[in-house]
């Protein structure tokens, strides 16, 4: 038992930097705990990417599973650079939705989408959402290019950094601020013809 309340004290937070670059490196040595651990960890915000961006339960969890499968392939490979773990996942989850939607060629909304977990505190774009209404939001989003819906909802329900967000979708930060700001003005005036 003292050995149990040792290890908890002495393991840093599963979110820290340094856990999860632990968990990468035994990982990348075949270690089937860590690449465990790390599928526990980022489940939860890749499905719910993954089935804002292609809208049906079904293809979220088959796109998930691929997105996982591909990490285990290929996570020998991986090296830090100045974006995190989970952006390099939100790149393998974000280029399987693209395969998926020209393989597709539509999208097609289904239920409502998971939420996220993880925010205690809603930043003022996610209470601008919320005042809107969460649904109709998303109705609104689906009006927009597919690359302004995968910048908003990267940035704006799973809170990610420019970098991040560029690092996910192969683009510079300058391309990423001016997608959001053409696609908030799309939002804008969607929301303004609404309300006339």
């Amino acid at each position: 038992m003292a050995d149990e309340a040792t290890q908890a004290t002495a393991r840093p937070d599963k979110d820290s930097t340094t856990y999860i670059r632990r968990l990468v490196e035994r990982g990348q040595q075949g270690e089937r705990g860590a690449l465990e651990e790390l599928y526990l960890i980022h489940f939860d915000r890749i499905y719910s990417y993954l089935h804002m961006s292609v809208g049906n339960r079904h293809d979220a969890e088959d796109l998930t599973t691929q997105t996982f499968l591909k990490m285990l392939e290929s996570i020998g490979k991986f090296r830090w650079q100045s974006a995190p773990f989970s952006a390099w996942l939100f790149r393998i989850a974000h280029n399987l939705a693209m395969d998926h939607f020209r393989a597709a060629k539509r999208w097609q909304p289904e239920e409502e989408v998971p939420e996220p977990q993880g925010e205690e505190e809603p930043s003022a774009e996610l209470t601008a959402m919320e005042t809107i209404g969460r649904e109709s939001m998303l109705k609104l989003i689906e009006r927009l290019s597919p690359e302004q819906q995968q910048v908003l909802t990267l940035k704006f329900v799973f809170n990610l950094p420019n970098a991040e967000v560029a690092a996910i979708l192969g683009k510079t930060e300058g391309a990423i601020k001016s997608l959001q700001h053409r696609a908030l003005v799309a939002l804008q005036k969607q929301i303004q013809r609404q309300e006339a």
